[in-house]
């Protein structure tokens, strides 16, 4: 039986040749090389990523070995907080990044005629193979430079390192493993979408920390933290690095069993998912329900196209990460600035974070035709002048603002009530009404002239097609950074106190949109062939 297999059959003879973790190395790297064959975008993007991770992990590594220059109980806290970091980030980050590496999903190897056993050691090789892990296991070494004392102290600290680095892959490979099969399924998706808020709460939590007045105890709340994290498996690694005695000896054997444990349930949940049901491939009930926008307006292409852009938000995690994002960082930055103890701002408080707000919000536009991909082609069969493109761009922002308009109403009140004045709601609300319209004005300019794939992958958070990571960056750059200079004349009176000039943002916003909709539609109809050609890229 071919599942029994030990070995692969030679090509030229009738020996076996015995599949080891080297043959995963070489198909990782082979499939790295063949994904930069014959695309210069691809290769640029690859030598940058070498580039940073050699700069982030020298950095690092100086980082760590400086902490020697620290008080010996201060770097034994940094080294616990930081180990403890790496293993929860290993453990998120590939849930985030399911998609970009097919050697996280464990249905592409279901054919090969492997043991579980041998197939997770050879899945754990290609795992350590790239540059990101090789950067992580250097700044982790920086730790021994930094805390060891002794041959015994180092000697001991080279083996925390290593079982610290493998605990991360064989915990990182646990928990995608078992939950590959839900990260298959939309249902998964939609969840993993609505969790992008708390990495962003998660990530913005250590200034809401300091403007909550704990800077001025940092090394109390440094070691507050490091003495909970201290009996957690990072936590023995670095303590075991500074002590180097027979304490770090035991935490050392029981990081070892451990490591040993999880890739045994490790092997378990991978025997598993090779003969589970695929819930991607499940059929889904469909609803044929007439939306709002539908109803109300009169039939065409307006209404049809906003009634598309409505349903893509509802169901495709893809549209909604965006919107997520949007209130996340809008709702930290409200109760952020209104934590600042120092009495100034006055009015800002409650429309800094809305404007932030409208600008985020608008940057959903700026690849309007990406999320289509190759079904954009349709368009050729209805769009005979710019004034269809001019329609279908209208469509797109009218299915924008009927989420936005009452969206940016409720983060303006809040922001208010955070800043301490509920009047200060109103001119709040009307600037971010009117930085929307400059959003989606520049959206739609960036649409056609910087257009790329929002691929239709696994993950929710993949950005753009490979290849084509300069574009997106340079598309949504360009759109924050346009609107941002265009809003400026009526954003920055309401800023300084002049919350009169709100009235006048609405109609700038409108007039800004329609403007940048009617240049967009004619150079949009003008460079159909490339728009279609940039949104249809396999991702």
């Amino acid at each position: 039986m071919a599942g029994r297999d030990l070995g692969m059959s030679a090509a030229g003879g009738g020996g076996a040749v015995r599949v080891g973790p080297s043959v995963f190395v070489r198909l990782k790297l082979r499939l790295i090389a063949g994904n930069l064959r014959g695309s210069t975008q691809r290769l640029l993007g690859f030598v940058f990523t070498v580039i940073a991770a050699v700069v982030v992990a020298s950095l690092g590594f100086f980082a760590m070995s400086m902490l020697r220059l620290a008080p010996a109980d201060v770097a034994t806290d940094v080294v616990i907080v930081l180990f403890t970091t790496f293993l929860v980030s290993w453990a998120i980050v590939p849930l985030l990044a399911f998609g970009l590496d097919d050697t996280l999903d464990p249905s592409r190897l279901a054919l090969f005629p492997l043991r579980t056993g041998r197939l997770a050691t050879g899945m754990f090789a290609a795992s350590v193979t790239g540059v990101w892990p090789i950067a992580t296991l250097i700044i982790t070494a920086g730790a021994v430079a930094g805390l060891a004392t002794g041959i015994g102290g180092v000697l001991l600290g080279v083996v925390a390192v290593l079982l610290q680095f493998a605990l991360c892959i064989v915990t990182s490979r646990l928990v995608t493993t078992s939950l590959s099969g839900i990260l298959r399924s939309r249902r998964g998706r939609d969840v993993l979408a609505v969790s992008v808020i708390f990495f962003i709460l998660a990530a913005q939590l250590p200034n809401l920390l300091l403007n909550g007045g704990l800077a001025g105890d940092l090394a109390g709340t440094l070691h507050g933290v490091a003495s909970v994290l201290r009996w957690t498996p990072p936590g023995m690694a670095a303590h075991a690095i500074a002590d180097g005695g027979a304490v770090a000896a035991a935490e050392l054997a029981f990081l070892a069993v451990l490591t040993v444990v999880l890739g045994w349930l490790w092997i378990v949940a991978l025997r598993r998912a090779l003969v589970s049901t695929d819930a991607s491939t499940e059929g889904a009930s469909v609803r044929n329900s007439k939306g709002l926008l539908a109803r109300v307006l009169p039939d065409g292409p307006l209404a049809a196209v906003a009634t598309k852009e409505l349903k893509y938000a509802r169901r495709d995690p893809r549209g909604r990460v965006g919107w997520f994002a949007a209130v996340a960082v809008t709702g930290v930055m409200a109760f952020s600035l209104s934590r600042d103890g120092t009495g100034t701002g006055g009015v800002a408080l409650a429309i800094a974070p809305a404007c932030i707000g409208g600008v985020m919000i608008g940057l959903q536009s700026s690849n309007s035709f990406g999320i289509d991909g190759r079904s954009l082609w349709m368009n050729s069969m209805v769009y005979g002048t710019g004034r269809d493109w001019r329609a279908d761009l209208a469509g797109r922002h009218l299915a924008v603002m009927t989420i936005a308009a009452p969206l940016l109403t409720v983060l303006s009140v809040v922001a208010a009530l955070l800043a301490g004045n509920l009047v200060w709601a109103v001119p709040a609300v009307l600037t971010a009404w009117g930085i929307l319209g400059v959003g989606l004005g520049v959206g739609a300019l960036t649409s056609v002239l910087l257009p790329y794939t929002v691929p239709e992958r696994l993950n929710a958070f993949t950005g753009a097609a490979p290849g084509q990571g300069g574009v997106a960056f340079a598309a949504s750059f360009g759109a924050m950074i346009g609107s941002s200079v265009l809003a400026l004349p009526v954003a920055l009176p309401v800023l300084l106190g002049l919350t009169w000039v709100s009235v006048l943002a609405v109609p700038y916003g409108l007039l800004i949109s329609w403007g940048g909709r009617r240049i967009a539609g004619d150079l949009g109809f003008r460079r159909y062939p490339e728009i279609l050609a940039a949104t249809s890229q396999p991702g």
